[in-house]
């Protein structure tokens, strides 16, 4: 809340708009949810106040990071025997998304180090694994969570690699070679989102086996933590994109970088197993963009009531064309929020064709309505919203960025989804002559 909400120093003046829950309605969210989500709000003002900065600058937001570690929620999804919060998936996005409503670069950001946390927290938990690997994952994971609860330290999730790999067509093209104590690594990231300023890259690589030099299939992924000041890891490249411009999504290259075994974060082999059984994992980029949404048509109503700090009290909601698409606004952003809402309900293991097929239809909804939404936004409120003195053509930009970003790519939730609409498993065409 802001001073212009004041009425006398004395509370809420509820005569001006109260931007909605991100979660519509918060009554319906468990004690723990509600408070997490009220913590990241605490947070927002600052966050928004930074973003203009880091966005010209396109310079990372370390001051939110520090906030995000005060605040405790670096830990958000380490598990509680651990130290840490313990949220769920569903959790997780529910915080994301009301982060990204103030400034969507710092939620991706937060995005790559809280599934670090998940895929070797509460997805690996779900897995088969044998007694041997439960324990010693239980004994490395804890090295990886003490960093993060007691260190306040940062992992990334660098992912792309130009290639097919990021969206499942191919094997890493990073390498881990097997070597005494524990692994040797090669390849190379692009658009590693936290490139110079997290503290750890989770790093997702080809495990070689025996007699396949530079080998291997998907199924041999390895996930493995690699230390930013490690020798041998080099940040490059410059970073000056359309939008998302604070997550400084540099390129890493690893030459020869030895990691010990305790860098993995889960067992070998396990990693397909869970990108198999918990693809909602793939769609936890589209929270933020929820919350872009969310904050595309807060600005707009704000904008038609003259209720934004430091602008002329020039109304212009009268106006039926300026409600018209207001209300059009509401019911995109209502449809994409209940999508989204039924997504997290959807999350769990083994889900079934209908719940995947869901999963597909809700993250290409909410990446590309986000962008509709500040598409309107800007319409309807004309020609002084594009300024770079308000927030709305940040928004627009970075909105933009969703439907670009793997694992799934608006094009590629489209492939998947008309397939599975027209196949079954098994299934193929019969060939014509």
């Amino acid at each position: 809340m802001t001073a212009v909400d004041l009425v006398g120093g004395e509370g809420p003046d509820p005569r001006r708009y109260r931007p909605s829950h991100i979660a519509g309605n918060p009554a319906a969210l468990s004690p723990q949810q509600r408070e997490l989500i009220d913590r990241v709000a605490a947070l927002g003002p600052r966050f928004a106040e930074r973003a203009a900065r880091h966005d010209r600058e396109a310079s990372f937001p370390f001051e939110n990071f520090e906030d995000l570690r005060a605040a405790g929620l670096l830990g958000l999804c380490v598990p509680r025997a651990h130290g840490g919060l313990g949220a769920d998936f569903a959790s997780y996005a529910l915080v994301a998304a009301e982060m990204g409503r103030w400034c969507g670069s710092t939620a991706l950001s937060f995005n790559m180090h809280v599934c670090a946390c998940l895929w070797s927290g509460a997805i690996a938990d779900a897995l088969d694994m044998t007694s041997a690997q439960r324990a010693d994952h239980e004994r490395i994971r804890a090295i990886h969570y003490q960093r993060v609860v007691g260190q306040g330290q940062v992992y990334a999730q660098p992912f792309s690699e130009g290639g097919a790999a990021a969206a499942g067509a191919a094997p890493w093209g990073t390498i881990a070679r097997k070597v005494d104590g524990g692994y040797s690594i090669r390849g190379k990231k692009i658009f590693a989102t936290l490139a110079g300023a997290a503290h750890w890259y989770g790093v997702l690589c080809t495990l070689e086996l025996p007699g396949q030099v530079g080998g291997g299939t998907w199924r041999d992924a390895i996930y493995l933590a690699v230390p930013a000041d490690a020798p041998g890891v080099t940040v490059s490249g410059d970073w000056d994109p359309l939008g998302m411009r604070g997550t400084v999504s540099r390129n890493l290259s690893f030459t020869d970088v030895f990691v010990p075994d305790e860098a993995r974060l889960m067992p070998e082999g396990l990693y397909h197993q869970a990108a198999s059984r918990f693809p909602h994992m793939f769609a936890t980029l589209s929270p933020t963009y929820l919350g872009v949404a969310q904050a595309a048509y807060d600005f707009t109503v704000q904008y038609l009531r003259a209720e934004l700090p430091g602008m002329p009290h020039v109304l212009r909601r009268m106006y039926p064309t300026k409600q018209h698409t207001v209300a059009e606004m509401r019911i995109k952003l209502e449809a994409t929020r209940a999508l989204f809402l039924q997504n997290l309900r959807d999350a769990c293991i083994d889900p079934d064709k209908d719940t995947r097929m869901r999963l597909y239809a809700a993250h290409f909804t909410i990446m590309e309505n986000a962008n509709d939404l500040c598409r309107l936004a800007i319409r309807t409120c004309g020609g002084q919203s594009m300024l770079k003195s308000l927030p709305l053509e940040r928004l627009y930009r970075d909105s933009r960025c969703g439907s670009l970003m793997l694992p799934w790519t608006a094009e590629l939730c489209l492939d998947r989804l008309g397939r599975e609409c027209l196949y079954e498993a098994g299934e193929q065409d019969e060939q014509i002559e």
